[in-house]
This record gives C-alpha cells, sequence and structure tokens, in this order.
C-alpha cells in the first residue's frame, strides 16, 4: 500500500475514533458544548499527524524541508484554527446551541450528528491529507501552486473579516437592522463564500501533489470543495438556507424597502460590484442566487406547504 493511501486511511480510523469518545463524553454529561470542540481539533489533529507521518527526519525530504506542505499546512491551520475559536465563542455566547435541545439525549440521533462530523471533518481535509502525505518532491512552486495557495489564504482571509465584521456589528446593537458594512456591502454572505473558495483553492493547490490529471487520490479529494458546497447551498437548518427563505421575514417586515434594494443590488456569495445590472437568468444559474432561496410571506408558505 502506498504512504498516500495509508495515512489517508490512519487519517479516517483516527477521526472516527475522536468523534467518538467526544460523543460518548457528550452523551453522558447530556451536553452540546463538546461538538464544535472536537470538531475544530480534529482538523488541527489530521494537519499534525499528516504533517509528521508524510515526512520524518530520516527521509531525503523531510517535511520542514517541503514548502509546497507547509504553505498548505499553514493556510490549512489558520483556517480551522479560526473556525474553532469562532464556533466556540459564538455557542459561549448564545449559551449552547439550539440544534441539539431535542437531540442531546437521544443515542442514536445524537451519534448520528457526531458521525456527520466525522464525514464533515475528514472530507475537508482531503486536500492537506493529501499534499502531507505525497511523494511527489517538486520544491518549486509552480503558476497553479501560487493562484491556489494565494486564493486559499485570501478566501480563509475573507472569511475571518466577515465573521469579524457581523460579530462587532451584533455587539453593537445590530444598527440598521441588517448587516450591510465592509465586505457584507459587496456579498450577503461573504463569509460562506470564503469557506467554499478555500476547499476549490485547496483541491487546485492539491494538484501538484499527484501524478497528473489522471491522480484518483486527486479526484477524490474533490470531495472537500464539493461537500462543504453541499453543506452550505443544500443542508436545512445551517448555511445559505438557514439565512434564506422564512428566515428574511424578520427584514422584510421590519424595512421592506431597504432589504429589497439591498437584495436586488447585492450578490448573494461572490462578493462584487454592480450586481444589480446582472441579469436575472445570471444570477439564477452562475451566481447560485436561486429561486428557492427567495421570500415568500407567510400565506404563501402555508399554501406550498
Amino acid at each position: 500500500m502506498s504512504q498516500q493511501l495509508t495515512i489517508l486511511g490512519i487519517s479516517a480510523a483516527a477521526t472516527v475514533v475522536f468523534q467518538l469518545s467526544g460523543f460518548f463524553a457528550a452523551y453522558a454529561l447530556g451536553t452540546e458544548v463538546f461538538y464544535d470542540i472536537f470538531g475544530g481539533l480534529n482538523f488541527l489533529l489530521l494537519g499534525v499527524f499528516s504533517a509528521y507521518a508524510g515526512g520524518s527526519p530520516g527521509e531525503d525530504h523531510p517535511w520542514v524541508s517541503d514548502g509546497r506542505k507547509m504553505a498548505c499546512t499553514a493556510a490549512f491551520s489558520l483556517s480551522r484554527a479560526w473556525l474553532l475559536c469562532f464556533l466556540a465563542w459564538r455557542a459561549h455566547e448564545r449559551g449552547g446551541d439550539s440544534r441539539f435541545d431535542n437531540v442531546k439525549n437521544r443515542f442514536g440521533l445524537f451519534l448520528t450528528y457526531w458521525m456527520i462530523q466525522a464525514v464533515w471533518v475528514f472530507s475537508i481535509s482531503m486536500p492537506l491529507v493529501f499534499v502531507n502525505s505525497s511523494e511527489v518532491w517538486r520544491p518549486e512552486f509552480t503558476v497553479l501552486d501560487w493562484i491556489g495557495l494565494v486564493g486559499f489564504f485570501a478566501a480563509v482571509i475573507l472569511e475571518i473579516v466577515a465573521d469579524v465584521q457581523k460579530a462587532i456589528w451584533v455587539k453593537r446593537g445590530r444598527t440598521g437592522g441588517f448587516m450591510r458594512s465592509g465586505v457584507w456591502a459587496f456579498s450577503r454572505h461573504p463569509n460562506y463564500f470564503g469557506e467554499m473558495l478555500q476547499w476549490w483553492c485547496a483541491w487546485l493547490y492539491a494538484y501538484g501533489s499527484g501524478s497528473g490529471i489522471g491522480d484518483v487520490q486527486w479526484w477524490f479529494a474533490i470531495l472537500s470543495p464539493l461537500f462543504t458546497m453541499q453543506v452550505l447551498l443544500n443542508t436545512g437548518g445551517t448555511g445559505v438556507p438557514n439565512c434564506n427563505g422564512k428566515s428574511l421575514s424578520r427584514y422584510y417586515d421590519k424595512f421592506p424597502e431597504e432589504y429589497t434594494a439591498y437584495r436586488k443590488n447585492t450578490s448573494i456569495l461572490v462578493p462584487m460590484v454592480g450586481y444589480g445590472c446582472v441579469p436575472m437568468f445570471l444570477k439564477r444559474t452562475i451566481f447560485l442566487d436561486l429561486e428557492r432561496w427567495e421570500y415568500r410571506p407567510s400565506s404563501e408558505y402555508n399554501k406550498a406547504e
């Protein structure tokens, strides 16, 4: 078995064991406070393990001498360390996580949540594990490497800035009724766009650690950005679906004209100017401003149901 497959397998097994340990502790104590913490720590665990296992000091090209591996691990660690800190802070501010109110005392359902987190952590980490476990030695950064790496860091920074700006806005009393300053003036969900973009860039960067376009393991790592998009775009209770549709009533009821104008002229994901001039068919397709996320009065939702 190749080094990459071995490290990939151990990473998967370690993730399951780590999440199971978190589940049993959380279930025994009847709490969800460990959930996000174990998710964030699991990411960092895989980063450390893949870096160590992918290049020991006794090899010709140890991890510390491989700029590509070090750069990818740095971007990944920054991203996941921020996620860990932000989710822990948010849970503390909210006094818990309402998602688990009717879940944490139900063994099977609570376990399912933890196993979904295991799949999420492992899938997202695949580009990094692929890079760190690679036996390909390429000391020079290619143009594709730079595009992927710069995009990775830029996306992480965008997500951090968006999260911090909104947190400050909330702390100051939600001035104006809805967030529309800073990067939020150019995107309605800049944090989600940053999260999705970074894993596409990570997957692109990982190409240089494979054997070429036909590398099956590299293609397998595309699960990272695809899984991220699935969670943020198509999973109820989180991401874009959770922030749109019925949830928009709080804005349309109190600020109908202002929010209508903001929604019309602000991209749903990609930060940009001039969105109001974009044809509707492009908004509904390449910009992913889908009709199912539009707000309808409660009477229309009742009819649909």
